[in-house]
């Protein structure tokens, strides 16, 4: 009873063991690769060098060169996000973007936005949303954002994804061009190339820029050109570094273009560092709950079921064995034990002085020995009782 009562509970341990593996597998690793509730905001920051940028103070337009810094926070909205309602409750999350480009040398601001967008907790891609707006002129425009913008989806393939550009309120795609070691994380490498689009400019805009860089000119378009380098870490979709080489030139209808930004921008090192540690915390995190865990759980649960069948069944025969020895006592000896191979012992077995004349009627013989009778027979062949005598009778 002991043995089947151990085996039943190592087998049980074990069916909960893999049941919680499965439950790992199947119900928390998911949850995981989801973007979370809680996120805290992150900052990077790029840096363009001896860059090229329009600057305009106090209604002066000056073209200048100088180094840039471009800081961007992403803020997660809890508020916003528990509001959401329809398709989006519970499949995705506000976040809120603010950008500022700043001149290191002055100190000096020379162009900031504003942005607030849902995105997709799984695909990272920006969903439709109603409150969603930009600003990057001072005042809160509409604006449909899609495709990818601040996060690649969790497990990102090796294949073509559309990424949104702020300046044309449009995505374009991005190609996959290979893998990348990015301090020891080997990542996707992804280029977006736009070529000399035409940007939306409003005409006031225009009225300021026209007579300072292109007088006598009394149109003109502004062309866009981007070549977008991303490295995303394929686990979790995250970016690890960026690289936006910019160019915006001014095509008046009468004169020569004038370039109004040419700059290189690339994540800083603190940046990239930032954000290999924290891909690596969540990859271990992924791996942790979603791999390690679940692989142990299984096969410690295989060993447990394996070991309560082992030891169920050792007191099965156990107690089989204690069962006969109950039912089956000790045999006891016969006092009188049987030969079965000795010969039966006969009156009429002849000796020296008296020989068999007579045959011998054994067990299995047909013939019957004559019966000791008072009577008396005509036929002389059969021999007949005589009477006995007084002296005979006296030694019987």
């Amino acid at each position: 009873m002991k043995h089947r009562a151990i085996g039943a509970v190592l087998f049980g341990g074990g069916v909960l063991l893999l049941a919680l593996a499965a439950g790992l597998v199947f119900v928390v690793k998911p949850a995981m690769t989801k973007l979370p509730y809680d996120l805290k905001p992150t900052t990077s920051v790029a840096e363009a060098k001896g860059a090229t940028f329009l600057q305009i103070t106090n209604g002066n337009v000056e073209i200048n060169q100088a180094d840039l810094k471009s800081t961007v926070l992403v803020s997660p909205n809890p508020k916003a996000t528990s509001e959401l309602t329809g398709d989006l409750d519970g499949k995705a999350v506000v976040w809120e973007v603010g950008q500022t480009v700043d001149r290191t040398d002055r100190k000096e601001l020379i162009n900031a936005y504003g942005a607030a967008l849902a995105l997709d907790r799984v695909s990272g891609s920006a969903l439709e949303w109603e409150k969603e707006y930009l600003d990057d002129s001072g005042t809160r425009q509409d604006v449909n954002f899609s495709g990818q913008m601040y996060k690649f989806p969790f497990n990102t393939e090796k294949k073509t994804y559309e990424i949104f550009d702020r300046d044309l309120r449009a995505k374009r795609p991005a190609e996959f061009k290979g893998t990348e070691d990015i301090q020891g994380i080997e990542a996707y490498r992804f280029e977006q190339v736009i070529a000399d689009e035409t940007l939306d400019l409003a005409p006031d805009r225009l009225a300021v820029l026209l007579p300072k860089l292109a007088p006598g000119a009394t149109s003109g378009e502004l062309k866009y050109s981007n070549t977008r380098t991303v490295w995303i870490d394929p686990v979790t979709g995250s970016f690890l570094n960026v690289r936006e080489v910019q160019r915006k030139t001014l095509v008046p209808n009468t004169g020569a273009p004038v370039d109004v930004l040419n700059a290189d921008f690339a994540y800083n090192e603190e940046t990239i560092k930032g954000s290999v540690e924290r891909a690596k915390d969540s990859r271990n995190s992924l791996n942790l709950l979603g791999v390690y865990a679940p692989v142990g759980a299984a096969l410690l649960g295989l060993v447990l079921i394996l070991a309560g069948l082992l030891v169920g069944r050792q007191g099965a025969t156990v107690a089989a064995g204690e069962a006969r020895h109950r039912a089956e006592p000790a045999p006891v000896a016969d006092p009188t034990p049987t030969r079965v191979d000795q010969e039966p012992v006969r009156d009429d077995t002849p000796t020296a002085e008296q020989p068999r004349t007579e045959p011998a009627g054994g067990v299995l013989s047909d013939e019957i020995p004559p019966a000791s009778t008072n009577w008396k027979g005509d036929d002389s062949s059969v021999p007949h009782q005589r009477p006995s005598t007084d002296d005979e009778a006296e030694k019987r």
